[in-house]
This record gives structure tokens, C-alpha cells and sequence, in this order.
């Protein structure tokens, strides 16, 4: 995944699979497409890809172990215990190209990049598709009146899941991320789906717990 903003953890590569030595050819490859782009990026081994051989692959080429990031999955069914708005809490689904911008701002805001990544963040954010047909909804919640979160639904065949969950750095620990979180399970949930899967950060893991998801598996990250 390549998003055009320089920041590592929103360009993905990932293996499912171990890795093998015939694998190191495309692995060089790849991290001459980012270096042409000018681009750092994460790559994650999900539990089926993890061995010795690969870590020692992806060392070879390069890349160091950064992190272990948990992978949390949630029936729809039973994850709404808690779910209730506010008179001042306001959620609504991004229809428009001005509700756009205001979501780039927010979570921009929220996942506090780099000032200077601005520019290509609203360029990566624009060229969201917003009609009932794209694969991915995105969600803002405000409170008085002020959009203070962000999620974001990506849907594909059978499966959903939730990414770009941010709160204003002065509005965290409130429970507007719990409720925009949970906005974008609903939306699953109304579209048919029985779970929704997420990674999670470790401060954003208590809020997915809040909200009925547990932990099933943790990924590899590894970085140059």
C-alpha cells in the first residue's frame, strides 16, 4: 500500500506466508519502489508468515524488527451494550466533499503527523471515494458541534474492517473514539457482516476492548 505520505506506518507490505530465499529479489524491488517515492514504510507478518527463516530474510535485506501490534476481531452481534449518544455527541456518516476535508483535518490532527506531510495526507484523503458503492465509509463525530474523531469502514467481499480510528489530541479520553469505533461497526453490522476486524495501537487496544473486540493474534512489524 502506497499512499504517497511519508509516513511509515500508512505504506504497508505484508506476507502471509513464510518467507523464502527466492523472496529476496522481489523484497530488494520493493524497497527500491519506496525509495524512488521517498517513502518509508512498515512491513507486517501476519501469525501464518512468522519464522525464523523469514526474520532472518528481512533482516538480510535491510529491515529490523520494530514492533508487535495486537489484531483484534468483534462479533457484531453482541458489541453494543454501551452504544448511546449524547444530547452534545454528533456522528455522522462523510457524504461530501466538504465533510471530507473537515475528516482529513481531524484525523490529521488526531494521529498528530508531521506538519509538513500535510499536503500529500489531503492528497492521499481526497481521492476517497464517497458513494454507496466505494469499499470504504468513513465516519466524524463531533462533539458541540466541534468534529473531534475519526473512522473509517473498508469493506471487501466477506470480511470488514476498521482503520484510521483518531480523537483530537485535547479530547482523548472521553469516549468519542469508543463511539466513533462503534458507528463504524454498526455500518457493518447494517451491511450484513457478523465480525470486523482491526490492528490495534497499544494506547487504542483499551478502546477496541470497550467495544466488544479481543485479541486473537499479534502481527510483526518490521521498518528500515
Amino acid at each position: 500500500m502506497s499512499t504517497g505520505v511519508p509516513v511509515s506506518d500508512i505504506n504497508w507490505v505484508f506476507n502471509e506466508l513464510p518467507l523464502k530465499f527466492d523472496d529476496v529479489k522481489h523484497i530488494l524491488e520493493i524497497k527500491e519502489y519506496y525509495r524512488k517515492l521517498s517513502l518509508r514504510f512498515w512491513w507486517w507478518v501476519y501469525p501464518r508468515g512468522q519464522s525464523a527463516e523469514t526474520t532472518g530474510i528481512l533482516q538480510k535485506t535491510g529491515l529490523r524488527f520494530f514492533t508487535k501490534v495486537p489484531c483484534l476481531a468483534a462479533d457484531l452481534n453482541n458489541s453494543f451494550v454501551n452504544y448511546n449518544l449524547t444530547n452534545d455527541i454528533k456522528i455522522i456518516p462523510v457524504t461530501t466533499k466538504h465533510d471530507l476535508l473537515l475528516w482529513k483535518d481531524t484525523s490529521f490532527d488526531g494521529f498528530e503527523m508531521p506538519s509538513h506531510t500535510r499536503e500529500q495526507y489531503g492528497n492521499f484523503v481526497s481521492k476517497f471515494i464517497l458513494n454507496e458503492q466505494a469499499p470504504q465509509r468513513l465516519f466524524l463525530a463531533y462533539f458541540n458541534d466541534r468534529p473531534v474523531a475519526t473512522s473509517l469502514l473498508f469493506t471487501n467481499r466477506d470480511t470488514a474492517g476498521i482503520y484510521y480510528v483518531s480523537t483530537l489530541p485535547d479530547c482523548r479520553n472521553k469516549g468519542y473514539g469508543l463511539k466513533v469505533t462503534q458507528a463504524a461497526m454498526l455500518s457493518a453490522k447494517a451491511s450484513g457482516f457478523k465480525d470486523v476486524i482491526l490492528q490495534a495501537t497499544p494506547m487504542g487496544a483499551r478502546v477496541y476492548r470497550r467495544a466488544g473486540f479481543k485479541e486473537y493474534c499479534q502481527a510483526e512489524i518490521y521498518k528500515i
